[in-house]
Formats: structure tokens, sequence, C-alpha cells
């Protein structure tokens, strides 16, 4: 069982106390350097219903927080989430991700280098995919950025949780390192856009 940490939205507009409801809605994955920032970040969205961190993509199983620090699992550091595709759409989780961190370096973040610290998507369907690889081609069009993204696009496999001190971290140390500037406005934008809220918990969409 994936150790997901609810948000407010799960908790007041979805009514969700029972872990398992979660299972009714869609997951995302995103790496996007320190995951410690990452899941604050989408904790913040309206919509996303838990999250959780740990690691995916490596070549062994049951990797440590450790170990993967020393660069040579393959794994990346990431934020599992679930979301309510009623409030927030895939594509509107790509645009806060590509928002939060540079797609344009290569194995690094801030002050975090390392093959951890990638730009990744791991996705969960052919969709999701699609999504992905089409915001790339936009942002590369878009001038937006001197140097090409980088952000790998993989299947998603076996999700590793990192340990239970580094869920929330940063809602537990609120003075911990963290390499996203806070508030991210394209997040603050959509808890503008928040019309009629769904009251329970939607059936399942691929998004």
């Amino acid at each position: 069982m994936i150790p997901y940490s609810l948000t407010k939205y799960a908790q007041t507009v979805l009514k969700i106390k029972d872990p398992n409801q979660l299972l009714s809605l869609p997951a995302a994955v995103f790496g996007a350097g320190c995951y410690w920032g990452v899941e604050q970040a989408f904790r913040e969205v309206p919509g996303v219903a838990a999250t959780a961190v740990g690691f995916m993509g490596g070549r062994i199983e049951n990797p440590t927080y450790e170990r993967v620090c020393r660069g040579d699992t393959g794994h990346a550091e990431v934020v599992q989430l679930c979301y309510d595709p009623n409030r927030v759409s895939y594509a509107q989780l790509l645009t806060v991700f590509f928002e939060i961190h540079n797609p344009t370096l290569k194995n690094r973040q801030g002050n975090d280098i390392g093959t951890q610290y990638r730009s990744v998507i791991f996705t969960h369907n052919p969709e999701q995919e699609k999504a992905a690889r089409t915001a790339i081609a936009d942002l590369n069009k878009s001038g937006r950025y001197r140097r090409p993204i980088v952000t790998e696009i993989v299947p998603a496999g076996t999700f590793w949780p990192g340990p239970e001190s580094h869920q929330r971290y940063l809602e537990k140390n609120p003075a911990g390192y963290c390499h996203i500037h806070f508030p991210v406005p394209v997040i603050e934008e959509l808890k503008k856009s928040v019309t009629a809220e769904p009251n329970q918990v939607p059936p399942k969409k691929e998004d």
C-alpha cells in the first residue's frame, strides 16, 4: 500500500477518510529535483487528493534513500499523486510540473546534482504519454527556454516509498531546503479558478 498523505482537498471536498478510496482516482508521477519541494507544490494544487514521495525508474528493489543518494541505482526522486480529474486535468498538472523546475537541466535542480534529480515524467497510459509529449513540443516551440527540454518520458514502474520522515517534509520542517520559490504563480491561478466543487469521489478516468 502506498503511504499516501491526504490533502485538505481530499478531506474537505471529496470527504475521503479511507485511503482505499483513492483507488478510484487516476495517478500521476513526476520527478523535478528534490522531492520535498515538488510534493509541497503539488499538495497546494486544487484537485490533488493525496501525495507520496519515493523513487522510481531504477535497477534494484526496495532502494533506500541513502543508496539512491549515491546515484548508482538509477532511481529518480519522484512524487506520486492521486487527483480528481473533475477539478484538475493532467494537462494542468503538467503545467505545474514545468513551472516548478528547469526542464532544460539534465541531472540537477538548484543545489542538487545527480541522476536522481533528473527531470522525468512517468506515465501510466498512452493518454498521459501523448499529453506529456505535446506539452514538451509546445514548450520547445514557445521560445521560453534557450536550451531544449531534456525531460524524460518513461512508462511508470514500481513506486518505492521514501522514508516516513520525508513524507510532507516541508510541512514538518518549514525552514527545510527547497529549490522551488513559493508561491508558485500557476498554482495561485488554479486556486482562483475554483468554481463548483464535486462533493464525492468521482469515477476513475484515464486522463
